[in-house]
């Protein structure tokens, strides 16, 4: 792991360096997961002006419930420490149809190795970008598993598309994306099912499938095992 990124004040020269890029999404929240700085890519996404538009305000102002709620349990876990590394999922709202995107979120610390806020970029899969060799030897099992999530995927397959062994596949996915094939891949379908429960009127024996679940059963212990509620549950709390 590399060594936690400091910031003692304001971070804003940093920030500017991800002004340029309009296919990255980039921001920085304190503590209590409030927004302290959005580059211009974030706030043309939420059809924002201004900076000071976003500046001391939540997820739960811009985002429908279901999703604030994703990004505030992963910022909880951020702030304790933990990371998300290059995880693909769906964003979008309601008017515009979701895209495929790459996340990561970092934890902020001030000199004495305090957590202060969390930083993150979202890109586009379909957006040029220059990563490090770690990253970017993966792109393509990223892109396999977006465009594979409905089938049974092996860490043999995904070995495969990698072009090593499973044994070195395995060992370099879990140090990169500091989760296993198989739960990343878990964890990938419970959130396109969130989607599916929320913007659909399909029944819970399709979402599983759509999601990639062998049956309704599986995908019923996923998901409640990740979220703690039920598919039906959660589609009552999201849709009234």
């Amino acid at each position: 792991m590399s060594e936690p990124l400091i910031f003692a004040t304001k971070p804003w020269p940093l920030a500017e360096l991800f002004e340029p890029l309009a296919d990255v999404q980039f921001w920085i929240k304190d503590a209590k997961h409030r927004y302290l700085h959005a580059n211009r890519a974030l706030l043309l996404n939420y059809t924002l002006g201004d900076v000071s538009e976003v500046t001391g305000k939540t997820d739960y102002d811009f985002s429908p419930p279901f999703l604030a709620d994703q990004f505030w349990l992963d910022d909880e876990q951020v702030v304790k420490g933990a990371r998300v590394v290059n995880r693909i999922e769906l964003v979008g709202g309601t008017t515009e149809p979701p895209r495929w995107s790459v996340t990561n979120k970092i934890p902020l610390y001030n000199e004495t190795g305090r957590v202060i806020g969390s930083s993150g970029t979202t890109r586009w899969m379909d957006a040029p970008v220059n990563t490090p060799a770690s990253l970017s030897s993966f792109d393509q099992v990223l892109s396999y598993i977006r465009d594979h999530y409905q089938t049974s995927l092996s860490n043999a397959d995904l070995a495969r598309v990698s072009g090593l062994s499973v044994r070195t596949f395995e060992r370099r996915f879990k140090h990169t994306f500091q989760d296993t094939p198989q739960a990343y891949i878990r964890r990938l379908r419970v959130r396109i099912a969130c989607r599916l429960l929320v913007y659909t009127e399909r029944s819970l024996a399709e979402i599983a499938i759509d999601s990639g679940f062998a049956d309704q059963s599986h995908f019923n212990h996923e998901f409640r095992r990740q979220l703690g509620r039920t598919p039906g549950d959660y589609r009552l709390h999201y849709r009234h």
